[in-house]
């Protein structure tokens, strides 16, 4: 099959020359007089050219107008060349920050032409080939990797399903730990037409104030000490993808300030920086918190949850919906028996079902993932291990396994708990025994009385 060439070009008799010359290099050649019968060819034909050689001033518009309109629709992979009589530096400048692979002054002599068009085109075919193998990698995160027959789950997919189909700005995942919403996030990034571009994931608990803004907006080079060069924010990275902040209930007022212009304005400013930088984003925030309480308790701005809550998921916690062992046990124990080259059955005794489905699963889906990991790295055989289940029974069934005594704490290491909450556990029980002496707490924990105080007021222990 021919490489597709698309000419736009208002001189008949430069037009009429380069399809005749590129024909005869064996090139699929269409040649149009205007950006509108440019946009016609590409929609009514359905064509995909693997390149684009354009005039830069037409009857219709300008070239650079087009290329700039045609960004992120699904002519993903195509080179852009642009010819014109009077080239500047401010239109070489913008074809190059748009994306151009190149920008050519008439006259041009066709053998040098056919050459960038020759290697506009190797180029175009790498972006296909990795944008294919980017697909390809991702096509498991479809709406059916929400396993489960339950009727919320059934409702959660369908939501899924059409929310992945519109052109969303921002969205609220809401959900207890471990319930999935990292999963749902790529789920609603992959499925949509956002797929080929990046998806940029931070955990807004998982970094200090200060360190966060910077990662989130990035920073020109001397800006703090230690700037060596210019950095590239999140923001910029996900540019006409996705953004998920994982946590978003921990970001202090001012950072959410700043997030809520950005998010509004689709404009960041690098630190350091006097300019500011168009950004195309979908935001996709996460929280295991009740924002609306947060907000009446003055710990998240009104407005910055009423621009991220234009659309809202909730996730329900796995006791709510436990039919759905019914599809999650059979996929996790495949799952594990593939990477660790076991045959555990999935074909469950029913008093072990008993036991799954009996149990509270604090930690949600998470933890039933883990409890399915240790199963079957543990197992001997084929049949099920339920002595690993190691679920606990009677009156703690439905508790957290976490108990206190003196001045020692009992974690569970059954997946219940994130790290960050066993982190707030212990320095909890080390506040109780130090009776709120943050710098005695310091010394018990071996950290600094700044790092234990930057944790507390992250907590919001407040002792």
């Amino acid at each position: 099959m021919r490489d597709s060439l698309l000419i736009i070009e208002d001189e008949k008799l430069l037009g009429n020359e380069l399809q005749r010359f590129f024909s005869k290099q064996g090139w699929e050649v269409e040649w149009v007089s205007t950006l509108d019968g440019a946009r016609q060819t590409l929609a009514q034909q359905n064509l995909d050219p693997v390149v684009i050689l354009s005039d830069m001033s037409l009857p219709d518009g300008n070239g650079l107008d087009f290329l700039e309109e045609m960004r992120g629709k699904p002519n993903q992979g195509t080179e852009w060349l642009f010819l014109t009589g009077y080239g500047s530096i401010a239109d070489s400048v913008r074809a190059l920050r748009l994306g151009a692979f190149d920008f050519i002054e008439k006259p041009c002599d066709l053998n040098r032409l056919r050459l960038q068009i020759e290697g506009a085109a190797r180029s175009a075919k790498a972006q296909r080939r990795l944008l294919r193998e980017a697909l390809s990698s991702h096509s498991k995160y479809s709406s059916q990797a929400l396993l489960g027959q339950s009727d919320s789950n059934c409702r959660l997919r369908e939501l899924v399903r059409k929310i992945a189909q519109v052109p969303f700005s921002s969205l609220i995942l809401k959900g207890e730990t471990g319930t999935g919403k990292g999963l749902l996030a790529k789920i609603l990034h992959y499925s949509g037409k956002r797929a080929a571009a990046p998806l940029v994931e931070i955990n807004c608990a998982a970094l200090p104030h200060d360190l966060l803004e910077s990662e989130l907006f990035g920073f020109e080079a001397g800006a703090f000490t230690n700037a060596g060069k210019r950095h590239r924010g999140l923001f910029e990275q996900a540019h006409q993808g996705t953004l998920f902040l994982d946590e978003i209930s921990e970001l202090e007022l001012d950072l959410q300030s700043k997030l809520l212009k950005a998010v509004e304005e689709l404009k960041i400013r690098r630190l350091g920086s006097e300019t500011e930088i168009d950004v195309d984003v979908q935001i996709i925030a996460a929280t295991n918190r009740d924002l609306s309480k947060q907000v009446a308790e003055g710990k998240f701005r009104e407005d910055f949850y009423h621009r991220l809550s234009v659309l809202s998921i909730e996730i329900r916690p796995l006791r709510e919906r436990i039919d759905d062992l019914n599809e999650l046990v059979p996929a996790f124990i495949a799952e594990f028996n593939a990477k660790s080259g076991k045959k555990v059955s999935t074909d469950l005794p029913n008093t072990t079902w008993q036991l799954l489905k009996n149990y509270h699963w604090p930690g949600n889906t998470r933890e039933l993932r883990n409890v399915i990991e240790r199963c079957v790295l543990l197992s001997d055989g084929d049949d099920f291990p339920v002595q690993w289940l190691q679920l606990p029974h009677g009156e703690n069934m439905n508790q957290r396994v976490a108990s206190y005594e003196s001045n020692k704490i009992l974690i569970a290491l059954d997946g219940s708990l994130s790290l960050q909450e066993m982190e707030k556990r212990i320095i909890t029980k080390t506040l109780e025994i130090t009776d709120n002496n943050v710098t005695a707490a310091a010394r018990l924990l071996g950290t600094t009385r700044e790092t234990l105080r930057y944790k507390v007021q992250k907590y919001q222990l407040f002792p």
